[in-house]
């Protein structure tokens, strides 16, 4: 039996489904994850959405949220272990390693019920029963669209459902900019439309709503902490934990930061670390063959895609940003090749 034949199976009769993201959600997780859900509360299954940390607010308007437990204190995550627990299918959204939920990650290993991870980021660990798994898919989003199709539940697509998707297509092909979008990236953002997302009130919700501390933030960012290293045509930027306190950053405020950088005529690759408190969070960005996947695995126990890759540090900021340009000389002929 293939796996799409199993999970028909599966989900034939009524169940209790979990459906658990990444840390930090962007909109392809959320969206992925919301899309998903609203299809499986049409089929009548029981659906609770968790992810491991609050998310921004700017994708608090997305169809479904009443159906996201985010973990922000001790009794959330008490609910979220017993969702976990008592779950019979278990969805894995836009993660391809268990660290990536943190401690949500045990449960889900400990948990009984049958995972499904559903995702497109590189090397993937092995913790799922089932896995539809593409790093050639922009986005997670597109990859749920698809299996609604491969379950033959197309008939059942709606506005909303159709909107958390096309949200994340929309953000992981970056405003349909990146390179990962092709022929077939329209084609299913041209199908989301019509079964009624709408991509200028998506697009206005999530690039053009801010607040007035988020944008001073990306002034400050900008005109302040903004570094280039034309020797190793890479760009950078630090934000301590003061300087976001005194903004009033909240979760998604650093949300393409990093972009800005990359964005430097002959930048080609650029770097945004902040001080989360618990750990130095960094982010990727690059052009053309430079692989930052490699360098955030190798380097800051991370990982993504090539061109766009996340990593962590428990050094300082200071000592991160130190490691960080020990390392670049490295890299010096890939960064400085044309």
């Amino acid at each position: 039996m293939t796996y799409l034949s199993a999970l028909k199976t599966l989900l034939d009769s009524p169940k209790r489904v979990v459906i658990v993201t990444h840390f930090k959600p962007d909109a392809d997780a959320l969206g992925s994850s919301l899309g998903l859900a609203n299809l499986l509360v049409k089929k009548g299954h029981n659906v609770s959405v968790i992810s491991p940390s609050d998310y921004p607010d700017f994708l608090a308007w997305m169809p479904g949220k009443e159906l996201v437990l985010a973990i922000s204190t001790r009794a959330a995550e008490q609910k979220a272990a017993e969702l976990v627990a008592q779950a019979e299918v278990i969805f894995c959204l836009d993660f391809s390693s268990l660290k990536r939920i943190h401690e949500v990650g045990p449960m889900v290993a400990n948990a009984k019920g049958t995972k499904i991870m559903v995702d497109h980021h590189l090397e993937p660990e092995d913790f799922a029963a089932m896995k539809k798994w593409d790093v050639a898919s922009a986005s997670t989003a597109q990859l749920i669209f698809d299996l609604i199709y491969e379950l033959g539940d197309q008939h059942l697509m709606d506005a909303n459902i159709a909107t958390c998707l096309y949200a994340g297509l929309m953000t992981d092909t970056g405003g349909f900019r990146h390179n990962n979008t092709t022929k077939r990236e329209f084609e299913v953002a041209s199908e989301l439309v019509r079964f009624g997302a709408q991509p200028s009130e998506v697009a206005k919700q999530i690039y053009d709503t801010n607040s007035l501390e988020r944008l001073r933030l990306t002034g400050y960012a900008l005109s302040e902490k903004l570094v280039v290293l034309s020797e190793y045509h890479t760009a950078y930027m630090t934000l301590t934990r003061a300087e976001l306190s005194k903004f009033g950053a909240q979760t998604g405020d650093t949300e393409g930061l990093v972009n800005y950088g990359l964005s430097i005529k002959g930048i080609k690759m650029a770097v945004l670390m902040y001080d989360r408190g618990e750990e130095i969070k960094l982010s990727f960005r690059s052009l053309s063959d430079f692989d930052v996947n490699a360098l955030a695995r190798k380097h800051f126990e991370g990982g993504g895609h090539k061109n766009a890759s996340g990593g962590q540090s428990k050094l300082s900021l200071e000592a991160t940003l130190q490691k960080f340009l020990s390392i670049l000389p490295e890299y010096k002929s890939e960064l400085t090749r044309i």
